[in-house]
């Protein structure tokens, strides 16, 4: 159903300034952002198709809900019949601005009093990603974010890690302590045992410098991983 065709009450905007965006379901809140369909398509049902669009026969990833969304590309964006350049320039630039927001959050305030946060901005950071990234969130002596630097990348199964350069990088920032990230490509957040060699690696080499290891989040599709919280570290 077209959304000029609903109640007044139940179209989105309306609905939104009426009950607040609490009210409204995924599928309206994006809907809000596109503003319009095309011909045959209304505006509901981009936005529903968007959600839901599904792995295609290459291999490119769905994105299956609005996190799946969150993680998405400008190219993944193209795949969808109807959303032209200014669309996904609108899109995309909402997902910059929830990025940006999550790390002005962890720049204010101790990183560790808001983990959901740091797994948000990790996940917003490097789930998109389609090779793997290797990343480090510098922290201050009161565990604030100074900075998050992708430091690495590879393939889609290896990548080469410099402890050197984690510790360089350390103490050109003046960091006290580290939380480490990477993706896994593949989806799956489990860490492997290379992932648990290089943790202990990075842990021993950024100890001489003083410099704590307090994580090593894995960012799979949809999910992440705390190697601290699993004892992993």
């Amino acid at each position: 159903m077209s959304v000029k065709n609903l109640p007044a009450d139940a179209r989105p905007r309306e609905k939104l300034l009426a009950r607040g965006p609490g009210a409204l379901s995924d599928t309206e809140l994006l809907a809000i952002l596109l503003r319009t369909g095309i011909a045959g398509k209304g505006v509901l049902q981009m936005a529903d198709e968007l959600l839901h669009l599904k792995t295609n026969a290459a291999g490119d990833a769905g994105f299956d809900g609005i996190a799946g969304l969150l993680n998405a590309s400008g190219d993944d964006l193209k795949r969808v019949k109807g959303l032209g350049p200014a669309k996904r320039a609108e899109v995309l630039a909402v997902l910059e601005l929830a990025r940006r927001a999550l790390a002005q959050r962890l720049k204010e305030r101790t990183v560790f009093a808001d983990a959901s946060a740091v797994m948000q901005y990790l996940q917003l950071q490097l789930g998109s990603k389609g090779h793997e990234v290797f990343a480090v969130l510098f922290l201050d002596v009161q565990n604030r974010m100074l900075a998050f630097d992708e430091m690495f990348q590879g393939s889609l199964t290896q990548t080469s890690v410099y402890p050197r350069e984690v510790v360089l990088r350390a103490l050109r920032y003046g960091a006290s302590a580290v939380v480490l990230a990477h993706n896994h490509p593949s989806g799956n957040a489990r860490p492997s045992r290379a992932d648990e060699s290089l943790t202990q690696t990075l842990k021993a080499a950024l100890a001489l410098v003083d410099v704590r290891v307090l994580d090593h989040v894995i960012v799979g599709t949809g999910e992440t991983l705390s190697m601290a919280a699993t004892g992993l570290i």
